[in-house]
């Protein structure tokens, strides 16, 4: 039962705004102990988990508490001191609630900063004062600005241990918002920390008087973040088709999904791709009762007037905005496996909820992250590489663009052996294919 106080809680929270975001940066930069000052600061941590924090410090002969292992949860994570797999956390303070990824710094995860930015409406980059900007806070923006993530924060973190000097912050201030402006980032706002001293990071600095903005945590509070998805193109990927076939419902033929983007009402018009075939939306279930218009990114059952052959990877879209459908793709990807993507490679792509065979055509150009030229024709990309790729897909898919959608201009591609996540895939201007005689089949399938 709820009681009072938590009910308020609960009402306060309610009415405060969420703010996904993901910090990055190279090894050893101080991610975790970001995180860990900021939820300590915040006073985001319950009693139990900094006693078992400061016990777990002791024992590694520790003076004070270690606000890394916070985040730092896997046994392998403790022992090497380093962040391995992206860590979740949950916080609120009075004015909004944070959803928030602690990402690793090695080379080797970097597919985890992909998978922990690409839902971020924020990233945090953390630089080290001493080192500034190397490759892999370059890497952390280039992935920032490929997913399109609307706010980047630079964290200049270890200040003390450079004597909090300005020139030193202003050098790699300048020189990482040059880099991020080139790839596209739309905002860069720089911060001189010390993570481990707590300075800017809740409270301000008192070492650091030259510097009159915000703290980490209240630009966190206050960069406006806009969850309005109910604008944009309604796209409704089918998950599950539903037939009780009971006496109770014996013609029920529900088509179940999360609204990946925009607004349905009972009587739109919609078209189900990629077969192209109209009917009008008859009634939508949510949580067990009919409503008469739901939007994103609530979970549904659309009941259609037609009875038309929809099945799981289909999409309900309004008749009156249809993505094209095409089976070759141009997109930007990002490897993430050891083994490398090559031309011809065959492969899975899965988008939304339809997974299809597919080809490497072709991969024009990989990005060189020290001066973001394009080096032609590389032929394959290894893991961490980010480059343009040519996909023929044995299916018509309708992928929007990413910079319009996030949710349905995304995509991945899969090794059909083993079920390896190859490449994390942003779809760009899909091109026509040129009419040209279709090749004959081979005996396994994969030619289209």
């Amino acid at each position: 039962m709820t009681t009072p106080t938590t009910a308020v809680a609960a009402d306060q929270l309610g009415a405060t705004t969420l703010l996904r975001f993901a910090t990055a940066g190279s090894v050893d930069d101080g991610k975790s102990t970001l995180v860990g000052r900021l939820l300590h600061d915040s006073k985001s941590v319950l009693a139990d988990q900094l006693e078992a924090v400061e016990h777990a410090s002791r024992s590694r002969g520790a003076e004070g508490p270690d606000l890394a292992l916070l985040t730092d949860g896997l046994r392998a994570e403790r022992e090497q001191g380093i962040t391995i797999d992206v860590a979740y956390r949950y916080f609120a303070t009075a004015r909004r609630r944070f959803i928030l990824a602690d990402t690793p710094g090695h080379v080797q995860y970097t597919r985890n900063m992909v998978t922990g930015a690409s839902t971020a409406e924020l990233t945090v980059v953390l630089v080290d004062a001493r080192n500034g900007v190397v490759e892999q806070t370059r890497r952390h923006a280039a992935i920032a600005a490929l997913l399109r993530v609307p706010h980047v924060v630079l964290a200049v973190n270890k200040m003390d241990l450079v004597g909090y000097a300005e020139p030193v912050f202003a050098k790699i201030a300048e020189e990482f918002t040059a880099y991020a402006t080139e790839l596209g980032v739309p905002e860069v706002t720089s911060i001189p920390i010390s993570a481990l001293a707590g300075d800017n990071v809740v409270e301000p600095s008192s070492t650091m008087d030259w510097y009159g903005g915000p703290t980490v945590l209240e630009h966190l509070e206050t960069v406006p973040v806009s969850h309005d998805l109910t604008s944009c193109h309604a796209r409704l990927p089918v998950q599950y088709v539903i037939r009780p076939q009971t006496a109770e419902h014996p013609d029920y033929r529900g088509y179940a999904g999360q609204i990946a983007a925009g607004t349905f009402r009972v009587g739109d018009e919609v078209t189900v791709l990629p077969s192209g075939r109209s009917s009008r939306i008859a009634g939508i279930d949510l949580l067990g009762e009919p409503v008469d218009v739901a939007w994103t990114p609530q979970s549904v059952t659309v009941l259609l007037e037609d009875d038309l052959d929809v099945s799981r990877g289909d999409m309900l879209v309004p008749s009156s905005d249809t993505p094209p459908t095409t089976q070759d793709i141009a997109a930007t990807v990002c490897h993430v496996a050891d083994q490398p993507l090559t031309v011809g490679r065959r492969v899975l792509l899965k988008h939304t909820t339809r997974t299809v065979k597919a080809i490497v055509k072709q991969i024009p150009s990989r990005l060189t992250l020290d001066d973001l030229s394009q080096h032609p024709n590389p032929g394959h990309l290894v893991a961490n590489d980010i480059g343009r790729v040519l996909v023929r897909t044995a299916e018509p898919l309708a992928l929007d663009a990413y910079a319009d959608s996030r949710r349905t201009g995304s995509f991945l591609l899969i090794d059909p052996a083993d079920g390896t996540t190859l490449a994390a895939g942003m779809a760009g201007e899909a091109f026509a294919r040129a009419e040209a005689p279709a090749p004959a089949a081979d005996d396994d399938g994969w030619d289209f």
